[in-house]
């Protein structure tokens, strides 16, 4: 099975080698390496150039968006499964080996695979919770995996999200599209806490509830989680202004 990674960076020269290398030490030989640069101008485009052919395919252009990049890396994707793991985040050892077995016996068209994630301050966070599927997010991004074959049937990253076109992508995938998802319970990546969204909470937890509108749930519903979101989370607003 040949597994897709595409990895999104713009200006980020102090951490593109541990994801890089992360991809490239697996121990899973079918692996295709897509990297895409938000026209960096900090030495990334350097230091990405360097892996030469190692790196499967490498674009360096200025973009709208972190998933406008992803759009792009998910379009030159060649594998039969994709994952996106963005720079300063990376995988496990032994990663894309468990997912590539634990896609074996699946439906490639109906599909999603969802591993653990190690937070750099949270720690480890489950990788899927069907109890969360309504209230907000249920899965983490870093471990997604995705079949080719699932994004040609019901679309890619919507982007005019700026902070939760993954959100919006996983909700309308299994709470809409009704893709079956697949956990594997192993920590399959690390994730760099402080984002734009771990920075701009108050946007993030609107973009969330225009997503749930989108989709049809009730306003009376969503408006009173968003509402309890932002009173459990205005300590971290107000420290970080916004």
């Amino acid at each position: 099975m040949k597994i897709s990674v595409v990895t999104v960076v713009r200006n980020n020269v102090s951490g593109i080698d541990e994801t890089i290398r992360s991809v490239l030490e697996q121990d899973w030989d079918d692996v295709e390496y897509i990297v895409i640069d938000g026209a960096s101008n900090d030495g990334t485009v350097d230091r990405v150039a360097a892996y030469g052919a190692k790196i499967g395919c490498f674009v360096s252009e200025p973009d709208h968006g972190i998933y406008e990049a992803m759009n792009k890396g998910i379009a030159r994707a060649t594998g039969e499964v994709i994952g996106i793991l963005n720079s300063g985040d990376r995988y496990y050892p032994g990663a894309l080996r468990r997912v590539a077995e634990a896609f074996q016996t699946a439906d490639m068209e109906r599909t999603i695979l969802w591993g653990d994630v190690e937070y750099e301050h949270q720690g480890r966070v489950r990788g899927f919770r069907p109890e969360n599927r309504w209230r907000g997010a249920f899965a983490p991004h870093p471990s997604m995996f995705v079949p080719r074959a699932v994004y040609r049937r019901i679309g890619v990253y919507d982007e005019t999200l700026r902070l939760l076109g993954d959100y919006d992508f996983m909700y309308r995938a299994v709470n809409v599209e009704k893709i079956t998802p697949l956990y594997l319970p192993e920590v399959l990546a690390f994730y760099r806490e402080g984002g734009l969204s771990d920075r701009h909470r108050f946007r993030c937890l609107r973009d969330e509830l225009q997503v749930k509108l989108r989709y049809g749930q009730p306003l009376w519903k969503a408006g009173t989680v968003f509402l309890l979101k932002i009173v459990k989370n205005l300590p971290r607003m107000v420290l970080a202004k916004e």
